[in-house]
């Protein structure tokens, strides 16, 4: 049996076996408002919206989840604000939009130090990432919190002007979010943020050179590749990027034992299921882009090694000045994790002769 295979009949498995356990347990109804960060794409249905159908599933009809898309419900980037003060039942985000209250939330959320995504969805689940998660949440923003959704590294940019090297990031105008945003200034690039139903006109019109958001596939959505001619990869700003369901406390407390169990389960299925899903159409989409007319770019190695370096000696510094509590504490844990599995290829995966 595959990888993948396995991975959807254990899932599976365990979304069924709570679903029979947890059944009698709950009478009660609850239809919830989600907010969303995004105006639609994957994120949106394989997110999302896949969120509320496995619990809907799963309840046997009891839960309902209806999704807003960004900006709906309120700000696209506040969506933990806007769940917390109750318009929104729960919500789906990034955790590091919030990096400029606190940076600890890019660890959560991916960068440029962090490692790949199957360490991440290891250390989330078996090494107590989503347990510290929601510590952090509860502790600093008064919500539940839990991973939903996950994707593979990102395309570094599709980008109106060929990038290859450090010196094509030289004033390059760059639409990016969470610390890339102040990492990408000691590349020389010139950064903003802005909330993603915005990046498009913004490409299109020039006011930005290029753009970051998701991984190849799910980047024909937007259709980036339609007004920036170049796409560039791999995406060292981003090699994994987890997702958040937050939610609101007293929607939560309104739920039996099983129904959180219904909410937490799904909510682990379905990032997953993306994962899986993120990386199969990924594996497809490089011949979309090429008889798209796009031209695919490799980035030096030089600007790989360069990015990394900035990310790992970022997270250093952060900890040394110990301006956030969470962040030494977060960091620790995630280093603890990366020094235990060092070198693990080399006894988990076989030699092969390149074909």
């Amino acid at each position: 049996m595959q990888k993948r295979d396995f991975l959807k009949v254990s899932m599976a498995g365990a979304a069924a076996t709570v679903a029979s356990s947890v059944a009698a347990q709950g009478t009660q109804t609850h239809t919830w408002k989600m907010a969303t960060a995004w105006p639609g794409g994957p994120l949106m249905d394989i997110g999302a919206k896949a969120f509320g159908e496995r619990v809907e599933q799963l309840s046997g009809g009891r839960i309902k989840v209806q999704t807003f898309p960004g900006g709906a419900l309120g700000n696209a980037l506040k969506v933990p604000e806007t769940v917390k003060n109750g318009v929104a039942e729960c919500g789906h985000t990034w955790i590091g939009y919030d990096w400029g209250k606190d940076p600890t939330t890019v660890l959560f959320g991916g960068y440029a130090g962090s490692f790949d995504t199957e360490r991440m969805l290891h250390w989330l689940y078996e090494a107590g990432g989503a347990d510290l998660q929601r510590q952090y949440r509860d502790e600093m923003d008064g919500v539940i919190s839990l991973p939903l959704f996950i994707r593979t590294a990102e395309v570094f940019l599709h980008s109106r002007k060929p990038v290859r090297t450090l010196a094509d990031l030289k004033g390059l105008k760059l639409r990016t979010a969470g610390a890339w945003l102040e990492m990408a200034k000691d590349l020389g690039a010139a950064p903003v943020t802005t909330a993603g139903g915005e990046v498009y006109p913004m490409l299109e019109r020039g006011a930005i050179d290029a753009t970051e958001w998701g991984t190849l596939w799910e980047n024909i959505a937007p259709g980036f590749y339609k007004v920036a001619k170049y796409l560039i990869y791999p995406g060292v700003h981003q090699p994994t990027a987890p997702f958040e369901l937050v939610i609101n406390k007293d929607a939560w407390n309104k739920l039996s034992a099983g129904d959180k169990k219904i909410v937490e389960t799904a909510a682990k299925l379905v990032t997953f299921e993306s994962w899986l899903k993120i990386g199969q159409e990924d594996a497809k989409a490089l011949d979309f882009y090429k008889k798209a007319g796009n031209e695919i770019i490799e980035l030096d190695a030089e600007v790989q090694y360069a990015a990394r370096k900035i990310g790992l000696d970022w997270a250093d510094k952060m900890v040394k000045e110990g301006k956030h509590k969470w962040f030494g504490r977060v960091h620790k844990s995630l280093t603890e994790f990366d020094t235990q599995w060092k070198n693990a290829e080399s006894w988990r995966k076989v030699k092969v002769r390149p074909s």
